[in-house]
């Protein structure tokens, strides 16, 4: 038997305690004025009282089915752990204003409150507020750093080419040499001589590796997908400058012809077709080899190194050329020619523009002199005739004509400048890797958004076709959509990957992002027929759940797998993408068929309501939990049909899966409800979640395993919380991205490089802390670092894309002299009613005047009506 004390500070009314795993046995009220039932364990409260218990039958051994006593009232509703409660370390809910200690701690309401105040202890995220503001600098040297392989193409075509420097790669012989991996798409290629394994092209510039790893990778400009490596070997610096183009066409729009989107989806791991899709695909395939002969021209990896001796004496570079481990080969060095047979040759490689005369070499170089060494890897291997004019092409001419082709994609999208060089490259590089891989034929039709090695997925391709509309690459985001459109099934249902069942409302959503972007009437008359085929799959789905019995555990709510864990309950996430999807369907038919949208918004606040009303009854059976303050909180479950957060363990289970046990509760969580707009940012229930999930589940308030599936930073900027929005910022990036090339990895332990998922959420993080929308004000640069406004700096953005249409907007740093100026300017009808555009002082100092709008000095910022399309204001200190 365990007895318990609960404590209320103010009148409690309509009081019941249940039990679960355990029986109470007595109660009674010790002081105060109201009544206790020990029969139906019932009670209310007039004033400050004391109740006690008796618990009998308690489980309160570690691990899972412990003992649970819930608590509800008129005002509230909590749960917890019987073997939680003790004298040390009482369960203070302040915001419920209730106490559970021991019968033996005699202290009232008031005496517990000051000994846990008195303590001066805080919450992760209060001591967030204390510290010195992130940077990258501080976040890169408390963080691990990862290296990700390099991915090189020609963006719509899926052949594409993945290369490691010094030792990179996942196996044993990846890690011995240099090496070239040719992809087709989410697939390695196999050969013939390969016996149907995965071909690695392996190779070494200078002798090899050892105690010294001195690498260094950039991308051509910091953008491009041009990389330009320098490995220092001792005295010999080798500097390499690697990119894919044609094997005869000079690389242009005009000579990209792309993959049909069928294909590049079938290259995409996880993809999944419906028989129609299968047909039509099979189809596409015979007529390809009916018209056009296969591997007409290949793309072809182009590298090239100079060595340079920086001795004061001779010294010796060495180059080993390409080959395929264990495959037998030959070469011909009167040629140059790497080769498996005299028709298939696999590079072509050249010594100071001659054929290179051996596979190995080692070249003694004066002190100051160079070498400059080439090899040309295609695709697929090539016959002898072709391999010789391939090595007819002049280097400088094909690296010339590849960075004009990039250049010209960032012509047409925002322009971007910021004080911090490093997430500006960050921004404009993350554009083209999510060109490279979005594959499709050039001029038109669908393109496939994948997301790394995998195929789309509508949700995951959610933040790269949000931020394409961001940076006003509006048409690359529709036929993006159109993807997902097109491979609808019959029934309504959008389902592209892995068994994946949220991607309907996630798709839906983005499509009512791109509307808002766009106003696209026209589009939106055409793709009608589709939206309203996926709004009658959802309610369908809906109403099978529409059952008595699952009322407060998930009535009304959709039930299916999430992710890639084979969790098929009525998860929050779920739920929350199919009701946000609604409710931009219903914005999209507004103009073109009102009496429609509102019974779409009807339908969607309806799902809202239940979506509501399962998470507090939730939150209410879910065990509080400590924070560091000395008070606890409410959690939640992921999914409506389980007792708090899975990592828990109140009903069992196993959990654990992509390297954490936390990976269900915070990636999958009921967080995302607060982006899908089912709860506001500065709810209780919102505080909540936050709270209990950087407590439990985050380093540095960054979760863990995978963590851009983590909405946080959005919540954080939407509550005005700077400080722990930077927090996740820099040490999101400074862990998980490749700090020379900047392409992100899926997870911490080396899965799944060049993940866009976690690039396209990194980059909306960006759009987000220089601006976000919310109703009909336009926010500016809600989450920037005090550093950016230093005196001389400069943030400029020409031609960002927002629900108000296209905006440039200037602002520029005198503090020496005592002011800010912030110039914005419209290029659309659509204007926002008002401006708010916080400018932080680098001190922290508050602004004496602004030359327009109104000055809040507790958000750093300027409200100011907009009257035209050009707005200006000059702030001063």
């Amino acid at each position: 038997m365990k007895g318990v004390a609960i404590l209320w500070k103010n009148k409690v009314r309509n009081g019941s305690i249940t039990v679960t795993h355990g029986d109470i046995e007595s109660g009674g009220l010790i002081y105060g004025q109201g009544t206790y039932d020990s029969i139906k364990q019932t009670f209310q409260m007039d004033a400050e009282s004391r109740l006690e218990l008796q618990v009998i039958n308690e489980s309160i051994q570690l691990g899972a089915h412990s003992t649970i006593l819930s608590i509800r009232t008129d005002q509230h509703a909590f749960s917890f752990y019987l073997r939680d409660v003790t004298k040390a370390y009482p369960i203070y809910i302040k915001e419920y204003e209730v106490i559970v200690t021991v019968p033996e701690n005699a202290s009232d309401y008031e005496q517990i409150v000051k000994t846990v105040h008195n303590q001066g202890m805080q919450t992760n995220l209060e001591r967030l507020e204390d510290e010195p503001e992130e940077s990258y600098e501080t976040a890169a040297n408390a963080t691990r750093p990862l290296m990700t392989p390099v991915w090189l193409g020609l963006s719509r075509d899926i052949r594409i080419f993945e290369s490691d420097y010094r030792g990179g790669g996942e196996s044993d012989i990846d890690r011995m040499w240099d090496n070239i991996r040719p992809r087709n798409a989410g697939e390695r290629v196999h050969l013939e001589e390969t016996g149907g394994t995965a071909v690695q092209y392996s190779y070494l510039l200078g002798r090899g590796l050892g105690c010294e790893h001195r690498l260094t990778r950039r991308l051509h400009n910091g953008i491009f997908p041009i990389v330009e490596a320098v490995i220092q070997d001792q005295d010999i610096r080798y500097e390499n400058t690697a990119f894919v183009s044609f094997e005869r066409s000079p690389l242009s729009v005009s000579t990209l012809k792309g993959t049909p989107y069928l294909k590049a989806d079938q290259h995409g791991v996880g993809y999944m077709f419906t028989p129609e899709q299968r047909a039509e695909y099979e189809g596409l395939i015979e007529l390809e080899l009916e018209l056009e002969p296969p591997s007409e021209e290949e793309a072809v990896y182009y590298s090239r190194t100079i060595a340079t001796n920086q001795a004061r004496v001779p010294r010796y570079a060495w180059f080993k050329n390409p080959f395929v481990v264990n495959i037998e080969r030959t070469f011909d060095g009167e040629a140059g020619l790497g080769m498996f047979s005299s028709e298939r040759v696999f590079v072509v490689s050249k010594i100071n523009g001659r054929p290179m005369p051996q596979e190995e070499m080692a070249i003694l170089l004066s002190p100051g002199e160079s070498v400059v060494y080439e090899f040309y890897i295609p695709h697929q291997p090539i016959s002898r005739s072709r391999a010789m004019q391939l090595g007819l092409q002049d280097f400088t001419i094909k690296h010339r004509e590849c960075v004009d082709f990039w250049a010209a994609k960032l012509q047409n999208t925002m322009e971007i400048k910021l004080p911090e060089q490093r997430i500006q490259e960050m921004m404009q590089a993350g554009f083209m890797h999510l060109d490279l891989i979005s594959y499709g034929l050039e001029s038109e039709g669908p393109l496939v958004p994948m997301i790394g090695v995998y195929t789309a997925i509508g949700s995951e391709s959610s933040p790269i076709i949000q931020y394409l509309d961001s940076v006003g690459a509006h048409a690359n985001a529709e036929r993006a959509l159109q993807f997902f459109l097109d491979k609808q099934h019959e029934s309504g249902f959008i389902q592209n990957f892995g068994g994946y069942m949220l991607e309907t409302g996630a798709a839906l959503w983005s499509m009512g992002e791109h509307y808002r972007y766009t106003r696209d009437e026209a589009w939106v008359d055409k793709i009608k027929p589709k939206l309203i085929k996926a709004y009658h799959f959802l309610m369908d789905w809906r109403k099978r759940n529409l059952r008595e019995e699952l009322r407060g555990r998930g009535y009304g709510m959709l039930e299916g797998k999430t992710a890639d864990p084979e969790d098929h309950f009525r998860s929050y996430m779920l739920n929350g993408f199919a009701f946000v999807g609604l409710k931009r369907l219903a914005e999209m038919l507004l103009s073109s068929d009102k009496a429609l949208s509102q019974q779409i918004l009807e339908d969607a606040d309806a799902m809202k309501r239940d979506i509501r009303i399962s998470l507090k009854e939730a939150i209410a059976r879910s065990p509080v939990i400590p924070l560091g303050d000395g008070s606890w909180i409410p959690t939640c479950p992921p999914w409506a049909e389980y007792t708090g957060p899975l990592a828990l363990y109140a009903d069992g289970g196993s959990w654990g899966t992509h390297g954490s046990i936390a990976a269900r509760d915070s990636l999958l969580g009921p967080l995302y409800l607060v982006i899908q707009e089912v709860l506001e940012p500065d709810e209780q229930e919102t505080t909540f979640l936050l709270q209990f999930h950087n407590e439990l589940f985050c380093l540095r308030n960054v979760a863990l395993s995978q963590p851009y599936y983590s909405v946080h930073p959005w919540i954080h900027l939407k509550r005005g919380e700077t400080k722990a929005f930077l927090k996740t910022f820099y040490n999101g990036l400074a862990s998980l991205a490749d700090r020379e090339i900047y392409t992100f990895w899926e997870h911490f332990w080396h899965a799944s490089p060049h993940k866009t998922h976690e690039e396209g959420w990194f980059l909306m993080q960006c759009r987000w802390m220089l601006y976000m929308e919310e109703g009909q004000t336009l926010k500016l640069l809600p989450g920037i670092p005090r550093a950016w406004m230093e005196h001389g700096k400069t943030i400029s953005l020409h031609r960002a894309a927002s629900y108000f249409g296209q905006f440039s907007m200037v602002i520029e740093s005198n503090i020496h002299n005592g002011s800010m100026t912030a110039t914005i300017e419209f290029y659309s009808e659509r204007l926002p009613e008002t401006i708010e555009i916080r400018l932080p002082h680098p001190q922290g100092k508050q602004a004496c005047r602004a030359s327009n709008g109104s000055y809040n000095p507790d958000r750093e910022s300027v409200v100011i009506a907009v009257s035209g399309s050009i707005t200006q204001v000059i702030l001063e200190f």
